[in-house]
């Protein structure tokens, strides 16, 4: 059951978190530009927030939802584990002679982008915090 607190932050600390960990994946596929066979990987940020926000994500699973039947089963969003589940790997623009997938200046710019909702995040939630504290203080 959400608390309050989660209701009145938003969506803003799954898409800061979804931002942190992609921003991982990128600077990996940036330290592998000359890896031989190495594949690049990226997570398709919208859906990936839409999962963990509990929305459907517009694909082809959309009405389908999983169901814990027993009290042992494990949940499907559980931390960063359910964010790895949801890597997928990036189709090259053009192919390299050694395998490896991935693109410099396409990397740059997901990182660069990435970086920009990182921070937009990070303000969201600085500013509401501001506000509940402003609130609670009456100053």
């Amino acid at each position: 059951m959400p608390r309050p607190l989660d209701n009145y932050l938003g969506i803003d600390p799954q898409a800061l978190n979804l931002s942190a960990r992609r921003s991982e994946v990128l600077a990996a596929n940036l330290a592998n530009t000359d890896t031989p066979n190495y594949k690049a990987q990226d997570i398709d940020f919208k859906t990936a927030l839409a999962n963990s926000s509990g929305k459907p994500s517009g694909g082809l699973a959309d009405g389908l939802t999983l169901r814990a039947t027993q009290a042992g089963h494990i949940p499907l969003n559980q931390g960063m584990d359910a964010l790895s589940a949801q890597l997928k790997y990036r189709v090259p623009n053009a192919s390299s002679l050694d395998g490896n997938t991935v693109d410099a200046q396409v990397e740059q710019a997901n990182f660069a982008q990435n970086a920009v909702r990182y921070q937009t995040s990070l303000t969201f939630l600085n500013a509401k915090f501001h506000s509940l504290m402003t609130a609670i203080t009456g100053q």
